[in-house]
């Protein structure tokens, strides 16, 4: 695919295998033995399928659905919300920062319908992202997460060690109990746990959002009233 999130290969039996960046099978499409040529699209999930017996070249659009561990993250919203919307974060990325009250505007529109989920994403540019994203789930361990969140987003472009100690003072958290805890190494695990779930997804950036696992590529509230609704209408007719 244009970006290298996905790898197409099609096969003499006329299906399309699709590849993940680390070379897990994601998907297979079958396509008819007629095509006999692919060719990756202007954009990530388009693809076009070539048939020179029949004399055609078809265009498609691919609509992935990605499935998140999202068993130990941090959400917001009622545990069996129809709508999950799961989201890859980086403590220093101001887009991030752009998205909180976004969000928030959200589960005030549909606060039975929607969960929100925190995946931590720290990119390797912004060098106190990881830290940042360690001691906001320490403080999850003291029921704080999201309130350390929004206080490091609210300080996104001046994070270090002592803004961090500065934000568990204010909050008053157990000290002792917070520097161990940023110090568990259970905690790195999750961290590395949600890059790799990113990765696997595709997500090149941040901030990536993924609604019930489509990935969000307009970031407004239209869209977020868009997809949802459609959601809610899906839950609806299989309820039907």
């Amino acid at each position: 695919s244009v970006n290298g999130t996905w790898t197409f290969v099609l096969t003499d039996q006329g299906n399309i295998l699709i590849y993940s960046a680390d070379g897990q099978l994601n998907d297979t499409i079958a396509v008819g033995t007629h095509v006999d040529g692919i060719k990756a699209g202007p954009q990530e999930e388009s693809l076009f399928l070539v048939s020179r017996k029949n004399k055609t070249v078809q265009e498609i659009a691919l609509d992935f659905v990605r499935e998140f561990d999202v068993s130990n993250a941090p959400f917001m919203g009622p545990a069996d919300a129809p709508v999950v919307i799961t989201v890859f974060n980086d403590f220093q990325c101001p887009y991030c920062a752009r998205l909180v009250p976004l969000l928030k505007q959200v589960r005030d529109t549909y606060p039975a319908e929607v969960k929100v989920v925190f995946k931590h994403f720290p990119l390797r540019s912004h060098r106190f992202a990881r830290q940042a994203a360690i001691a906001a789930l320490a403080a999850g361990r003291q029921g704080k997460f999201w309130e350390f969140q929004n206080q490091l987003f609210r300080n996104f472009n001046q994070l270090n060690d002592q803004k961090v100690q500065e934000i568990a003072n204010e909050l008053s958290l157990d000290e002792d109990l917070f520097k161990k805890d940023m110090k568990d190494p259970n905690i790195v695990a999750a961290i590395n746990n949600d890059i790799r779930d990113g990765i696997q997804a595709g997500v090149k950036g941040t901030p990536t959002v993924f609604v019930n696992g489509r990935i969000l590529k307009n970031r407004s509230m239209e869209e977020f009233h868009a997809i949802i609704k459609k959601e809610l209408a899906k839950v609806k007719k299989r309820d039907r």
